[in-house]
């Protein structure tokens, strides 16, 4: 068994798996060095050094075969952060270099590629509730900031949203789990990484007065208006499960 420890990141992956055809790799598996635990003391460790050139070889190659669309799919079971999602992201490539002219996507009778289908409807599913779910909160600054807990990575997803939807105002989604986030300026759009991670109990302090009073109007707004004889939770929890209910206003 040989053990390929890559960065974490999706070109690393990548890099990883150019270099499993590279190197002729049968028996293999790979972790990110963060995840990384050894626990065959015989197995050889292949440190690989992420290089773009090799990535892109690869998505081209994958390109070829299962067009962008398959590359997108493939992305989702990297940022699911399934236990698994290195293997099955290898044996997806393994079989459309195999059957070139097939889209091996849809071949639902192999487990590894049933798992991946569903990993995707998870992740999409949860990029929707993202993108439905989140609420910002203007900040002392002038910012809108808004904070996430997603079960998957998927701030890569919803960024392009979004970006279209707020271009004239400044705003920040920081995911609390993962410790990055998406800044917009007006002008870009980029991923910010902290050296330390968000302290919300200093965050509640910096709301703009304006923000306490719109909070306050929206609570009694959804007060007022709630029919309590046509109250009927468990409706309410298939569309708006519970550990959504953190990110909205109406239920603090």
């Amino acid at each position: 068994m040989t053990t390929l420890l890559y960065d974490g990141s999706f070109d690393g992956l990548l890099t990883a798996i150019f270099e499993v055809f590279e190197y002729k790799y049968k028996d293999v598996e790979m972790a990110s060095r963060e995840r990384f635990h050894q626990e065959n003391i015989f197995a050889e460790i292949h440190e690989v050094i992420t290089q773009t050139e090799k990535s892109e070889r690869v998505l081209h190659k994958l390109e070829s075969s299962l067009g962008k669309q398959g590359i997108n799919e493939l992305l989702k079971v990297y940022l699911s952060e399934d236990p698994e999602m290195e293997q099955l992201i290898l044996s997806a490539i393994r079989q459309s270099i195999k059957h070139p002219d097939e889209n091996i996507l849809q071949n639902y009778a192999d487990d590894a590629i049933l798992k991946i289908s569903k990993i995707c409807k998870s992740v999409n599913r949860e990029r929707h509730r993202m993108t439905a779910f989140v609420r910002f909160e203007k900040m002392q600054d002038g910012v809108f900031f808004a904070k996430v807990d997603p079960d998957f990575n998927v701030l890569p997803l919803i960024r392009k949203h979004f970006k279209d939807r707020y271009q004239d105002q400044k705003w920040m989604i920081y995911d609390l789990r993962r410790h990055y986030g998406i800044l917009y300026d007006l002008e870009t759009c980029d991923f910010f990484y902290p050296d330390e991670r968000i302290d919300l109990n200093q965050y509640h302090q910096k709301f703009h007065d304006e923000e306490k009073r719109y909070q306050a109007l929206w609570q009694r707004y959804f007060t007022k208006t709630n029919i309590v004889e046509r109250k009927n939770l468990k409706l309410h929890i298939q569309h708006v499960p519970r550990r959504y209910w953190k990110y909205l206003t109406e239920k603090w």
